[in-house]
Parts: structure tokens; C-alpha cells; sequence
């Protein structure tokens, strides 16, 4: 008989942020081997909206590709605001508990994913409830990394969030984290070296091998000619993309354009700065489907990853990396720390000074005399991910770590 993970995640497709990807690729590779229920919110991530032909009802079940997935009625707030984003974060901590008492459904290991840490703490206590081993996935350090974007201040609270944080650490059989930084920091604090293990994020190269049509004209129509350098993603205060709207008006002279696509708290903020600047070079297109993603990076010659200057984030791996790696981008990296060494491990990119506009307008007018280091670079890249980042080799890696924790059991 098949054994019976439980995975908790806030975030699932047709949401299509990096948790979302990472546990759908997992656990749809995972299927043929172990059986997989995921608990999650009804999709509606980044804006606050209900995505088309879903309804917030109080349970619903459905099946995608061998996956049970069980959504649970969602508090609804679009990503901003401390306070209503952690009654959002606390509600799901709370229905996902109360299904799994109330349910009675059978499973052999809990995992839940962070970023954020209440989720981690549905499947601390549904753990400790049903005498099950609880797996903790690590991708953020959370409170620090909305500390470190401003959004809390209060040193009570972050105390608070503390000492709750490093008792679900404690807790956890294992800890599975997305980059070496966070086991180096975990270790720091005195949680068990020997818990700790690394499954970083990685790339399907199947899902970027489809290149389908863009159905959005206005994007089409503005990624079809030129010399175009684009972000993907989420436009948060994390990314401090106003960056790229500073070099978009250093170069609206030189022939580059620039491309945002996605949604976000920052979204209406960025698009004000934009018009009161003026720009023609520079647009904000919706968020697109992930079935789109390969044709929108196809058409960029460079793919742009940025962050705050923050030494936290230097401690972080943007999962948008291996996208542009897959697809023969090279990427113009805002990231320093862990994230940097890997691009110039591979030499697939080139690092800018996070925030540092002028840093920024050089690399990209470098690569905009280099057609040779654009080629080389987006081949590097290629052959990097596809060689340490495949997504295949590291979900099995992480499924033999699974079975390990349940035969311990």
C-alpha cells in the first residue's frame, strides 16, 4: 500500500508564484511512487481575487494530475497590509487544522511550506494531533524578511514571531530549505545541523521546452521588436522595481525597452511613477498564464532579477533564475550573496549593485554592444540549470528524504 502525504501550502496553481510551482512540480512527480493530498486556499493570489471558475465555498475537492487537492474557504485580501495579510495567514493555519480533526483522513507525514510561518504551524499541530512526523519546507525566514522590507516595525511583535519561529523549527523532523544560507543561519541559532537538509528550487525543462502563443496583443505588440529586458513576477516592495523604472529613464534615448509583467501590491504605484515620468519605454502588462511564460521570456534578451539592498537577501535563491536559464537568457542580476555565485558560477549573467541605477544602465548597455555575450552567457545558463537545477532529479532527491522520515517513524 501506498504511503500518505499531506502537504499544507497557502499557495497552489492556477496560482502561479514560486511556492505554487514548486509544490505542483513536486508533488505531480511524487504521485507515481507516494500518495499526495494538498490542503490549500482557494486561488487568489497576488490581487485578492477569486480567480475565474472558482467560488469561495467551504470545502472543495478536486484531482490534478494524480494530486488530491482539498481547498478550504479563504479570507480574501489582496497582498498588502501587515495586518489583514496575517488574518489571511492565521485563518488558513486554523481551517487546515480543523479539516484534518474533522475529516479524520489518514496520512503518514505532514509537510508544510513557508513563506509564511503559520502555515508551518498548521502542520506543527496537525503533527503533534495525529502523532505524525511533521516536515517543515524552509523558503523564507520569516519574520525577518518582512521586516527587512519595512512592513513590521513593532519589537514586540517581532519578538514574538521569534520565539515562535524557532520553536517550529525545533519541532520539525526535518527541515527542508531552499538555499544553504538559511541552514548556515538555522544552525547559528542552534537547531540541529543534523535536521537540516538542502532541495534547492529548480526548473521543468519539459514546461519551458512549450512555447505557445502570447494572447495579450498589447504585450505581443511590444515585445516584437528591439532590445528588450523584462521582469517576471511578483511586483512587491521586495523587489524594489522602481530601479528599473530609474534605468528605463536613463536609456529612453538608446533604443532598450522594458517590460514588467505581473501583479502586486506595488503594481498601481509603479505604473503612477511611470506616467508622472513620462515613459514610452517601459510598460506594466498583467499577469499572464504559466503556459505563457516561455514565449514572454523567448522574446527578452535580457531577464532582469532584482531585490532591495538588504543582507537578507543575500541569503535568498529568486526561483526566476532558472527560468531565464532555460531559456538561454542571460539574467541582469540585483541579487548579491547566494544568488550572485551561482550566476557567476555558471556565467550566465551579469551582477549589479542592488538599487544602484547607474550599476544597472552599464551592464545592460554592455550587453546591448555584446551580441556574443548574450549568446554565451544564455548558453552557460542552459547547461547549468539543466545540469544542478534539474526539477526531476532534485524532487527525487526530496521524495527518498520523505521516505526516510516516515520509515524513522
Amino acid at each position: 500500500m501506498k504511503k500518505h502525504l499531506l502537504f499544507l501550502t497557502h499557495y497552489f496553481p492556477p496560482e502561479v508564484n514560486a511556492p505554487a510551482n514548486r509544490t505542483f512540480e513536486h508533488c505531480k512527480l511524487w504521485v507515481t511512487d507516494i500518495e499526495v493530498t494538498v490542503i490549500t486556499n482557494f486561488p487568489n493570489h497576488p490581487d485578492g481575487k477569486i480567480f475565474p471558475d472558482y467560488k469561495n465555498k467551504l470545502v472543495q475537492k478536486e484531482n490534478n494530475s494524480g494530486i488530491n487537492v482539498v481547498r478550504l474557504w479563504t479570507f480574501i485580501t489582496p497582498n498588502e497590509g501587515f495586518i489583514l495579510r496575517t488574518l489571511n495567514y492565521i485563518i488558513y493555519m486554523m481551517a487546515a487544522v480543523t479539516y484534518v480533526l474533522l475529516s479524520r483522513i489518514k496520512f503518514d507525514v505532514v509537510i508544510a511550506t513557508t513563506p509564511q510561518f503559520f502555515c508551518g504551524l498548521a502542520g506543527k499541530f496537525i503533527s503533534q494531533l495525529k502523532n505524525k512526523p511533521f516536515i517543515l519546507e524552509l523558503r523564507d525566514l520569516w519574520p525577518d524578511s518582512i521586516v527587512a522590507v519595512g512592513a513590521l516595525k513593532n519589537k514586540t511583535i517581532i519578538s514574538i514571531l521569534t520565539k515562535i519561529e524557532l520553536g517550529l523549527y525545533k519541532s520539525a523532523a526535518l527541515i527542508v530549505s531552499v538555499t544553504n544560507s538559511f541552514k548556515e543561519n538555522l544552525i547559528s541559532r542552534g537547531i540541529d545541523n543534523n535536521k537540516i537538509e538542502v532541495i534547492y528550487n529548480g526548473v521543468d525543462e519539459q514546461i519551458f521546452s512549450e512555447i505557445k502563443p502570447i494572447k495579450d496583443q498589447a504585450l505581443k505588440s511590444f515585445l516584437e521588436n528591439g532590445f528588450k529586458v523584462g521582469y517576471i513576477g511578483t511586483l512587491g516592495m521586495a523587489h524594489s522595481l522602481s530601479t528599473l523604472i530609474d534605468a528605463a529613464k536613463v536609456l529612453e534615448k538608446e533604443e532598450v525597452k522594458f517590460i514588467i509583467v505581473g501583479s502586486g501590491a506595488e503594481r498601481e504605484r509603479l505604473e503612477n511613477e511611470i506616467k508622472e515620468k513620462r515613459l514610452n519605454n517601459i510598460a506594466i502588462f498583467p499577469l499572464q498564464p504559466k503556459s505563457e511564460r516561455p514565449s514572454i521570456i523567448e522574446a527578452l534578451d535580457l531577464f532582469f532579477v532584482h531585490l532591495k539592498k538588504n543582507d537578507l537577501f543575500k541569503t535568498v535563491i529568486p526561483s526566476k533564475i532558472f527560468e531565464g536559464m532555460i531559456m538561454k537568457k542571460p539574467i541582469l542580476l540585483g541579487v548579491d550573496g547566494e544568488t550572485r555565485k551561482i550566476i557567476e558560477d555558471a556565467e550566465c549573467g551579469l551582477f549589479f549593485e542592488p538599487e544602484n541605477v547607474d550599476d544597472l544602465v552599464s551592464k545592460i548597455l554592455l550587453y546591448k554592444n555584446s551580441p556574443q555575450l548574450i549568446l554565451r552567457h544564455g548558453e552557460n545558463g542552459y547547461k547549468h540549470v539543466l545540469k544542478y537545477f534539474n526539477r526531476a532529479a532534485l524532487a527525487q532527491n526530496y521524495l527518498t528524504l520523505i521516505n526516510q522520515v516516515i520509515e524513522e517513524k
